[in-house]
């Protein structure tokens, strides 16, 4: 969540401090609905909300909104007002913010909304081609093409347990065979060791690059050199990246899932930009997404 911030930041070329904050109770537990005492919300290892305040606020996620809504007042009182940009859906009216940036599947509409077909990143093609040249010599002895794998792990919403991994891990091992492809797969950190180790013994007979959570995280190298890229349902964000990337994008189902993965799904299907994952690789041609100079010039215009 934080790199849909940092990437919109990043896209307007401003001066960045990240501030992370946890609430307290009650407002944790009633948060964004209780708006009073938002000076005493956050829970002591918080970072300060004080002056000077900033030109801009990006915000993302429920239990940020009582510090968008608290800087937003404090920096008017002071008559240097905030410019504040919410990502996501604050549940709350979009009227409480300047701007609202959010995906078409959680179906918010208002004067000040953005819809985007999914999440915001930092995905470039600058950002691309540096960590792309800087991961290749560790996959140098792998032939190509090379197929990505992007592994987010369980949620609210899907399961990914020891079953699901077999099963994947399984998938792609016979996706390697017959299509003499090479793996560059990064688990993320939801994944969890036991899914990790079985996706190692699963993969050990094909050629695969596993990253082993040491250094530096090849995840945009792996984005940057990848000539397909799989990506497991359970996560808007890396399936969003995945799509920016401009490479074709197959999406491996788990089991669960909830209205608003069943709309983004939806979505990019029928915008060309993903194809559910099969045993073999279908060669499509799909456009690349670039949504983040509509919010940046919307954001521009305001400012």
């Amino acid at each position: 969540m934080e790199s849909q911030c940092l990437g919109l930041a990043e896209a307007l070329g401003v001066t960045t401090i990240v501030k992370r904050v946890t609430l307290r109770m009650p407002w944790r537990q009633l948060s964004p609905y209780l708006r009073i005492g938002l000076s005493h919300a956050y829970s002591e290892g918080s970072d300060a909300l004080a002056p000077p305040w900033p030109d801009i606020l990006i915000a993302t996620g429920r239990h940020s909104v009582p510090a968008s809504l608290y800087v937003r007042r404090e920096s008017r009182r002071a008559g240097k007002p905030t410019l504040t940009v919410q990502i996501q859906n604050p549940v709350i009216a979009p009227s409480h913010f300047d701007l609202v940036v959010t995906p078409l599947h959680d179906r918010l509409s208002g004067p000040n909304v953005i819809s985007t077909i999914g999440a915001l990143h930092r995905v470039t093609p600058e950002r691309l081609a540096a960590d792309a040249a800087a991961f290749a010599p560790q996959v140098a002895n792998l032939p190509r093409p090379y197929i990505g794998v992007l592994i987010g792990g369980p949620n609210a919403a899907f399961r990914f347990g020891p079953e699901e991994m077999r099963a994947f891990a399984g998938a792609l091992r016979d996706l390697a065979k017959a299509e003499n492809v090479s793996l560059l797969v990064t688990p993320s950190r939801r994944t969890g060791d036991e899914n990790v180790a079985i996706l190692r013994s699963e993969l050990s007979d094909v050629p695969a690059f596993v990253w082993d959570g040491s250094g530096a995280n090849p995840y945009y190298g792996i984005l940057g050199l990848a000539d397909h890229l799989i990506v497991t349902c359970d996560s808007v964000n890396m399936i969003s990246e995945a799509c920016a990337t401009g490479r074709p994008v197959r999406i491996y189902d788990l089991p669960g899932g909830s209205r608003k993965f069943a709309d983004f799904k939806r979505i990019l299907r029928e915008r060309n930009l993903t194809r559910d994952f099969s045993d073999r690789l279908e060669v499509f041609a799909p456009s690349r997404i670039d949504e983040m100079s509509t919010v940046v010039e919307a954001i521009r215009e305001l400012a």
